[in-house]
């Protein structure tokens, strides 16, 4: 068992960087790295592991729908009025039906069957969404309009309908589909009860989550059972997968619609809650989808994806050319977005990933007939949609969106920080490396120490990379020596690595000093776009940020 997971978690990850090196999505590395772990080649993983793969999935699916429900904004979702509810319920349901239609000249299936096909391969993946309209928001394409925060609202709903007709269906085909219910002289079959049963989990749903967001806030906000972001986090996603356990008890509600609302609800009870609780769940996912996809790739058998690989293509196109491109005509009707916009939805929520690696292997465990083919065309779709997604977001967006302005307090990227510090082989340079350390270790950032060459001093610049070695020793850092005008070369050297900020020092012990140091940070404050700090003798520090 342990073994299995050390392989999981090591092989998955390296797999799924080794996916980004050859610009594909991570989770595609994921699942080949499954496939080749699973029995049907190389069988590394214990049964016990592969026992638990159900659970594991449920995991992953909570995780990524509360980051989908902390990642939304009412004030952007008011603007767009009903395009946002329409994407979320016409292009994956007609999707679906275009799908269970095919399904059933393709594969023979009926139509319950079909169409329980149809949930799993219409869902669209907050894996390869989320983080991509997340990241549109952060440099501001398409916000002016809310289009960002539209997508994301409908993959969200979308997904948590598919989900909820998805449970109802299994449930009867499992039971042959002869249980119903009777009132007074009226026999009604289960698939007639599916539209009542789908009105009231959604109903319900939506009301537990928010009650468990005002649970959430009473006890990590209000009375402070808590002392970090991780017992945040820890708490949170307890409560949240609690949702989802006790919706599979008690099936009156819909838990995965309960944990995104939860989400939502937090953003407007506690906002500062909601923005530490979105770096504890984005931790989370990082372990959660690498189970998730490499256990979908376990599952695979090869041999029924091979015989369906020409019909599951057809399928993939007829279903999202035809019934998701009528459902995006639909949804867009009335509303302020042009033409490139409306365009922009193909690639903006076309990608399939999170959903069908949960739910594609669950109809075969459960015994349903055409198992095995729904979980090919599971993997086909992901296999397929993913890397299109992931490409196509960001490299689209430029060309179909506008950009607008940011608001910072309605995202969160997380960006890893590189600090400049410029030093010279002074006294003073002890003192900015010790303030860049400082500020280093707050924002675990990445320092890049900087000497500029103006007289030689092979002794002192010696001197200098050992001080940095003491002082930097526990922290990412890189020394660079260069020879030019001194701010022009700061000004190069920040471009280059990708700095957010620079530190330099200022002795001012002499009317030279001021002359020649005063200058550098002089024309550095008057004119870097990045945040510089100046270090100043006797711990005297000046900041300047751009405007």
């Amino acid at each position: 068992m342990l073994s299995s997971i050390i392989a999981i978690l090591l092989l998955g990850f390296f797999g799924g960087q080794l996916a980004r090196r050859l610009k594909l999505p991570a989770l595609v590395g994921m699942v080949l790295v499954g496939i080749v772990l699973g029995p049907q080649v190389g069988d590394r993983l214990s049964p016990a592991m592969l026992a638990l793969a159900d659970d594991l999935r449920t995991i992953a699916v909570m995780v990524i729908l509360m980051k989908a429900g902390l990642g939304l904004d009412r004030e952007k979702l008011k603007q767009q009025g009903s395009v946002a509810l329409r994407l979320g319920f016409l292009p994956a349901s007609l999707e679906a039906i275009a799908v269970a239609l095919m399904a059933m000249v393709l594969f023979q299936f009926d139509f319950a069957t079909g169409l329980l096909l149809g949930c799993i391969v219409g869902a669209e993946s907050p894996a390869v969404i989320v983080p991509g309209m997340l990241r549109l928001k952060s440099l501001g394409w398409g916000v002016k309009k809310g289009i960002p925060d539209a997508i994301l609202t409908g993959s969200a709903l979308s997904d948590v309908l598919l989900l909820l007709v998805f449970s109802l269906l299994l449930a009867f085909l499992a039971q042959g589909g002869a249980e119903g219910l009777t009132v007074g002289n009226i026999s009604l079959s289960a698939l007639q009860l599916l539209p009542l049963q789908i009105v009231l989990q959604i109903g319900l749903g939506i009301a537990c989550g928010g009650a468990m967001a005002k649970i959430l806030v009473s006890l990590l906000a209000k009375q402070n059972w808590t002392q970090t972001a991780v017992q945040d986090g820890l708490v949170a996603a307890s409560l949240a997968l609690f949702l989802v356990v006790s919706s599979t008890q008690l099936p009156i509600f819909s838990g995965y619609l309960a944990v995104m609302t939860t989400g939502f609800f937090l953003i407007e009870l506690d906002a500062p809650l909601a923005r530490r609780l979105r770096g504890g769940f984005d931790g989370l996912w990082t372990i959660a989808e690498i189970f998730l996809f490499v256990l979908l790739g376990a599952s695979i058998q090869l041999s029924v994806l091979e015989s369906s690989l020409l019909p599951g293509l057809l399928l993939l196109m007829v279903g999202t050319l035809l019934g998701r491109g009528l459902g995006w005509y639909l949804s867009t009707l009335g509303s302020n977005w042009n033409a490139r916009e409306k365009l922009f939805l193909l690639p903006g929520n076309s990608a399939k990933a999170t959903v069908q690696a949960a739910l594609g292997a669950v109809p075969l465990s459960q015994g349903i007939a055409g198992g095995d083919i729904i979980l090919a065309m599971a993997a086909l779709s992901i296999l397929v949609t993913a890397p299109l997604g992931a490409w196509a977001i960001p490299t689209l967006a430029p060309k179909l969106l506008q950009k607008g302005t940011v608001d910072p307090t309605k995202v969160s990227v997380n960006q890893s920080l590189t600090i400049l510090a410029a030093v010279d082989t002074s006294a003073i340079a002890k003192q900015v490396l010790t303030k860049v350390a400082e500020l280093a270790r707050r924002n675990d950032a990445r320092v890049v120490v900087l000497h500029v060459i103006q007289l030689a001093d092979p002794p002192g610049v010696e001197n200098l990379r050992e001080q940095t070695k003491q002082i930097l020793a526990d922290i990412r850092h890189q020394f660079i020596v260069t020879e030019g005008v001194v701010p022009e070369q700061i000004l190069r050297i920040a471009q280059e690595q990708g700095v957010g900020e620079i530190i330099l020092g200022k002795r001012g012990h002499s009317v030279l000093d001021d002359l020649l140091l005063g200058s550098v940070s002089q024309y550095l404050l008057a004119t870097s776009v990045l945040p510089v700090m100046v270090v100043e003798s006797e711990d005297r520090v000046s900041l300047s940020r751009p405007h």
